[in-house]
């Protein structure tokens, strides 16, 4: 079984590694070129291409993989599959078509739900319970191919984007080990996605990182933990961005506007549309993350009970 891999981010890698424990044989692996990092900027490698490299496996990085020479080049692998997992660009047909039994995506949602690339964060943002893995076919149309198999992962109260991601990366290379054999067997019957269910869960927007205090404690919490640790929401304080890593709910009620700090205790208190939410871990502008009370007991000494975070 000569298997062609597609992936670029951390999610990418378990499926890859338990591909190649289990002595698949992983003609090459395809990722998207290297590219600038931190603040020094420096060329860096995807997670997948430093999972091959440790495998000696074959990588090949077009910027976009619709050149004829690339296409030839992955053509000569004549793999029997190819899988992808989160590579991040739209495929074209004459690569879909070259596999003898086709090209697959591992997709973290259960569709039709959250097709798109950002699923793990708006299943949390949008307080759902559960989440999972789906394994389908590859059309050239985003997540919409028919579905082989699923696995569902319930949403914990306190997981978030980074907890759900290692927890859906691990159920997908399960996953993809049970579905393989049965696939190439013929014993899988595709079941075709219903289109009246479908949602999308885009990549986030910078205004979708920002908190609205109107919303209830609920809606606010889910934000928080729904892009947490990474891309991180934020407020605004004397026109400051002031992000927020984490927090907890609070069923306290007052009169005060939403966006008011009302207590310092334990935490930076603030009234929501409902209820209130009490910020643990956060980071000013221009400073590290910390945790509140060390903010509080420095350079955060100077706010007050009744000030405001913009809404």
């Amino acid at each position: 079984m000569r298997i062609l891999f597609m992936g670029t981010p951390d999610f990418a890698v378990p499926i890859l590694r338990s591909l190649v424990e289990q002595n698949y044989d992983v003609v090459g692996v395809v990722t998207q070129p290297d590219r600038p990092k931190g603040r020094k900027q420096l060329l860096t490698p995807s997670p997948v291409k430093v999972e091959a490299l440790q495998h000696h496996i074959p990588v090949f990085q077009p910027e976009r993989i619709k050149d004829e020479e690339e296409l030839a080049q992955l053509a000569k692998l004549q793999p029997d599959l190819l899988i992808t997992a989160a590579y991040g660009q739209i495929l074209p047909q004459v690569l879909l078509d070259l596999p003898t039994y086709g090209a697959i995506n591992v997709h973290a949602s259960l569709l039709p739900q959250y097709r798109g690339g950002a699923p793990i964060h708006q299943a949390i943002i949008d307080g759902q319970s559960k989440s999972g893995v789906t394994i389908m076919y590859m059309v050239k149309k985003m997540d919409a191919g028919d579905i082989l198999a699923q696995v569902e992962v319930p949403i914990l109260e306190m997981d978030h984007v980074g907890s759900m991601h290692d927890k859906l990366s691990v159920a997908g290379a399960q996953l993809l080990l049970e579905t393989i054999p049965p696939l190439i067997r013929g014993e899988i019957t595709p079941v075709q996605q219903d289109e009246t269910k479908v949602t999308y869960a885009y990549n986030i927007q910078r205004e979708q990182e920002r908190i609205d205090w109107t919303q209830s404690n609920v809606a606010v919490y889910n934000q928080i933990r729904g892009l947490h640790p990474w891309p991180v929401a934020y407020t605004l304080f004397a026109q400051q961005v002031f992000k927020i890593w984490w927090g907890e709910k609070v069923n306290e009620t007052s009169q005060q506007k939403p966006g008011t700090i009302l207590s310092l205790d334990e935490g930076i208190l603030v009234q929501t549309g409902d209820g209130a939410i009490r910020i643990t871990d956060l980071q000013p502008a221009g400073k590290k993350r910390m945790c509140a009370t060390d903010y509080l007991n420095g350079a955060g000494a100077y706010l007050k009970v009744g000030m405001q975070f913009e809404s």
